[in-house]
């Protein structure tokens, strides 16, 4: 990520070809916001670590972090999934700060390939 100009070009050469470019673990450790300004980004992943945090002793800090990366993304017309969604009360509360796309245990634990067919043909066990 270093060589931005080169990354930049190469980015948007894979976007040309219908990829979609998804920046991991947002908010923590290397997914700045000058990433999300500078790259050519279709969906933010919101780190686990806020999602685990919504019914903690640091709910209220972790739930305006994710209200304001949803609001950023809604300005940058960038889509926003959530990650780590674990609880119902995760989902709803999600859900209550604008970001109704989510992935956790709550919906399905990991499988193997040629399991995940199954999967898509499954009804939700929660609302995001």
């Amino acid at each position: 990520m270093e060589e931005t100009d080169a990354s930049v070009a190469t980015l948007h050469a894979l976007r040309a070809l219908g990829i979609t470019l998804v920046l991991d673990d947002f908010g923590t450790g290397y997914s700045s916001l000058a990433y999300v300004r500078r790259f050519p980004i279709d969906v933010l992943k919101i780190d686990r670590s806020f999602v685990a945090d919504l019914d903690s002793e640091d709910a209220e800090d972790a739930g305006a972090i994710v209200e304001a990366i949803v609001n950023m993304a809604r300005g940058l017309r960038v889509k926003v999934v959530a990650e780590g969604i674990e609880t119902v009360a995760h989902a709803e509360r999600l859900i209550a700060l604008g970001c109704a796309t989510g992935q956790g245990f709550l919906y399905a634990r990991p499988v193997p390939p040629d399991e995940v067919p199954a999967l898509a043909g499954r009804a939700p066990l929660a609302t995001v």
